[in-house]
């Protein structure tokens, strides 16, 4: 097997494992219909990873990731708070929009007691780079300025939440306008 084969094969099965997180929760991680859905045998996954922790924690690790790079792009790109907040509302509407997903890492949170230590590292980390990022964006100064970050970002969980239970993204765009109105961010 080259790098690059195994490159491709440990990305492959990042993409499934992502693909059923967001959709059924950390718990419905299986080896073996990994390995089907990646068209390998189970041993390949654990050549890549050894437990079910070291792949929960690898996904979130590229989640966190691929959010810093994306935040990094909305503070280049966006000129005012509004927009800013625009585009980091739609990552997680665009969830939604495909097959009806959660954000990986809000999902994995709410599955807490039956995550591994080595997942809930990343599942922190990814909780705190939202916490910095949101502070920054809206300006939140002071020593509530973490915890008014930390409920806006369980209000937009909150509104993606509501809406995958009700099968609609049409819920979710209604709670998110309303925050906007009710002044909870621009």
């Amino acid at each position: 097997m080259t790098d690059t084969t195994k490159l491709d094969t440990r990305q492959a099965i990042l993409d499934a494992g992502q693909a059923v997180v967001q959709a059924r929760g950390y718990n419905a991680l299986s080896f073996r219909e990994l390995a089907k859905t990646v068209g390998i045998k189970s041993a390949s996954i654990h050549y890549h990873f050894p437990t079910k922790g070291d792949l929960g924690a690898a996904l979130a690790k590229r989640y966190t990731d691929g959010a810093a790079k994306a935040f990094e792009h909305f503070l280049a790109v966006a000129p005012d708070a509004a927009t800013r907040m625009g585009l980091y509302t739609g990552v997680f509407r665009a969830a939604l929009v495909n097959d009806n997903r959660m954000c990986l890492v809000g999902i994995m949170a709410a599955e807490k007691a039956d995550m591994p230590a080595e997942v809930m590292v990343e599942v922190e980390r990814f909780i705190a780079l939202n916490v910095a990022w949101l502070t920054q964006v809206l300006d939140l100064t002071g020593p509530e300025a973490d915890q008014k970050a930390l409920a806006v970002l369980s209000a937009i969980n909150g509104a993606q939440l509501l809406a995958r239970g009700g099968g609609d993204v049409a819920i979710y765009d209604r709670t998110i306008a309303a925050y906007r109105a009710a002044g909870l961010f621009p």
